[in-house]
Formats: C-alpha cells, sequence, structure tokens
C-alpha cells in the first residue's frame, strides 16, 4: 500500500489512547543461526501486539522476537524483495492481496503450512495449493457515511456503489486518488470488481460528473473533509461520505465515555472491498524453525483475538471470538467485492493510469 491507510487509521487510534506499541528494530539481521533465540519479523510501521501476548509468546516457545519495520506495506514488500538474497529476517508480515502476487513471482516465501489453518476459511487462503503464504487478518475498505448528516437532511444513506451516482448524493463524497492511496486503489478496485472491464470507467465517469472529490490521502479524507470523524468536526469538514473502512465506527467510540448507542458514523455495505493480509517464511531466512513457531503464533488465538483492538482488523481464525467493540458497533460484510490477485497484478497499473485520465484530467 502506498500509505498502509487501513493501519494509519489503527495506529492513530492506538497512539491516541497510549496502548501499547512494540517498537521497531532497526538492523540487517541479528537473527542467530538455525535453532537460534532470536526470530525477526519483518512489517509494516503500523505493526502493533499487546505487550502481554508477545511475552506470553516468547516465554512458551523460547525465543525473542525482534521486529524490523519497514515503511507502509508497499514499501515494506518492495524492501524484502531488493534484500531477498540477504532477507531481513525470518517471517514477512503485512503482504495483502493487491500486491500478493508480486511477492509470489519475486520467490519471497518458503512454503509451510501454519498449525491453525484448518480454522481458516478456505476462501481466504490465497495461496492453499503451495502455503507460500498464511492468512491473518482481513478488512474491509467501504464508504462511510456521517449518521448525523443524514438524518438532519432526512435521507436515506447510500448502501451500494450505484446509489453514490445519484443526484440526492451529489457533491457529497470524498475518496482518495487511487494512485497514491491503498483505500483509494481499493474503491477503484471494488468498482471494476462490481462493472468489470468494460463498465467501470463509465461508471467514473459518472461519479465524477456527481460532484465526488479526490484528496491524497485517508488522513486528508478521513479527518478534514469527512464531517463525522472527531477529526472532521473540528476541521470542519463538509463531506458527509468518506472512503474509509468498516473498523472505522468501532475506531470512532472506542474510549469514549459514556459509551453512545451507537457510533457517529455507518459503513454502507455495498460498497466494500475485501482486503487479507498474509505472512510467509522469508526464503533464506536463517531461524526457520522460529520462523515457523512465528507465523504459527500469527494464527493462534491468543493473537487473533488481540489484533482486533490493536490494529482494527477481522481475524482470519474463525474461532477467534471478536471483542465487544467491534460486535456492538461494528458492522459483518457478508459480500464484499473481490477481485483475483492474478487479475490485480496484470491489469493495476493500467487500470489505475485510466482511472487518473478520468478523474485526475
Amino acid at each position: 500500500m502506498n500509505t498502509n491507510l487501513r493501519r494509519a487509521l489503527g495506529a492513530a487510534v492506538v497512539a491516541a489512547l497510549g496502548l501499547p506499541v512494540l517498537a521497531a528494530c532497526g538492523g540487517s539481521g541479528g537473527t542467530e543461526g538455525e535453532g537460534g533465540k532470536t526470530v525477526t519479523l519483518v512489517s509494516h510501521d503500523s505493526f502493533v501486539v499487546s505487550d502481554g501476548v508477545l511475552k506470553d509468546f516468547e516465554k512458551e516457545s523460547g525465543y525473542t522476537v525482534k521486529v524490523i519495520k519497514s515503511g507502509d506495506a508497499g514499501s515494506a514488500v518492495n524492501q524484502a524483495i531488493l534484500s531477498k538474497s540477504h532477507p531481513q529476517g525470518d517471517v514477512f508480515f503485512g503482504v495483502d492481496n493487491t500486491l500478493l502476487s508480486r511477492a509470489l513471482d519475486q520467490d519471497l516465501f518458503t512454503p509451510y503450512e501454519a498449525k491453525g489453518l484448518d480454522r481458516v476459511p478456505k476462501d481466504l487462503q490465497a495461496d492453499a495449493a503451495r502455503h507460500r503464504v498464511t492468512p491473518v487478518d482481513t478488512g474491509d475498505i467501504c464508504v462511510n457515511y456521517d449518521r448525523a448528516y443524514f438524518a438532519d437532511h432526512k435521507l436515506a444513506p447510500p448502501r451500494s456503489l450505484d446509489d453514490l451516482i445519484k443526484p440526492e448524493y451529489k457533491n457529497l463524497l470524498v475518496t482518495e486518488n487511487a494512485a497514491t492511496s491503498s483505500p483509494g486503489l481499493a474503491f477503484q478496485l471494488a468498482t471494476v470488481a462490481e462493472y468489470g472491464d468494460d463498465g467501470w470507467q463509465d461508471y467514473w465517469k459518472k461519479l465524477k460528473a456527481n460532484g465526488v472529490e479526490v484528496v491524497s490521502g485517508w488522513e486528508q479524507a478521513y479527518s478534514e473533509r469527512f464531517s463525522g470523524s472527531a477529526g472532521g468536526k473540528k476541521a470542519k469538514g463538509d463531506k458527509p461520505l468518506v472512503v474509509s473502512y468498516a473498523s472505522s465506527p468501532p475506531a470512532e467510540v472506542m474510549g469514549v465515555k459514556p459509551e453512545p448507542k451507537e457510533a457517529p458514523t455507518g459503513v454502507a455495505t455495498g460498497t466494500c472491498f475485501r482486503q487479507t493480509e498474509f505472512a510467509g517464511l522469508l526464503k533464506g531466512a536463517k531461524n526457520t524453525e522460529g520462523g515457523k513457531a512465528l507465523i504459527d503464533f500469527l494464527l493462534s488465538k491468543k493473537f487473533q483475538e488481540d489484533m482486533p483492538l490493536q490494529m482494527f482488523v477481522r481475524p482470519a481464525s474463525q474461532d477467534a471470538a471478536l471483542p465487544e467493540l467491534f460486535t456492538k458497533y461494528g458492522v459483518k460484510v457478508t459480500d464484499p467485492h473481490t477481485l483475483d490477485p492474478e487479475k490485480i497484478a496484470k491489469n493495476r497499473e493500467q487500470w489505475v493510469k485510466a482511472w487518473s485520465s478520468i478523474v485526475l484530467k
């Protein structure tokens, strides 16, 4: 991702509430030899885990975990490719389905079938035949809406992509640039999945004619232009529709006392694009056994149940319980838009160029 903006949402909330963040460690190795006691995880900047959960793994496994953070997810994947002859660590976490085929084409990972994979739905197992990567979490990028605006204007919020081009929603939506932003790209991919190769460009022409605003990234869209976020209210944002995440409503109420009956923002569930994040054992890892244990840990119930309030994503494992904040204020997207990672890889560049020529000119 150009900026891992779903993670930016989680990291921003974590920072605001003073929750523990695992500090990044520098260096280009530091992992002891096979069977050594240090195992190194390479990830994006916003990898977060509760300190107690990590310490429990270290105590039970005998390994000390070192984390190297390499920028946003796109930068982290690029760095892993550039350093693949001398990998920075043992496990890479954070490659998602929009970037997956590139990582697999570059032969970054050694196959490993993780313990607990039987608890992960088959549709999340993008490399089930070879197990080069393990699905760890999912998240949905969706249009969010400001409940107060639509109540005040006695207007039903949009539910689908088709709704967004209707005249009653003219000039209400802000989205991110598909060329510079992960949610912006995912929103574009949702339209490709919905309208096909022959129809998505015409849809964007209609959306542009209906007054969609495009900004560079999630932070500007959500915190400055959106009227429904805490940041948006301070900045007097005037757009009641924004491309964000299905996990944004729980993030909006986290730590709020007394707890509101509902989140101030809602989710248009018919607009969503499903992202899945994966972990893989890096080819050439110095501590393959430790790496395998770490991947098993990422699928463990303890880690899976820790993730939602640390990184605002849903666990990949079906037996991991969601926290009450998610079940009370979140939404479950039952039919998200998806695209095959190989189709994304083959067409992403030309799709973004076409999108830019339509929307930005």
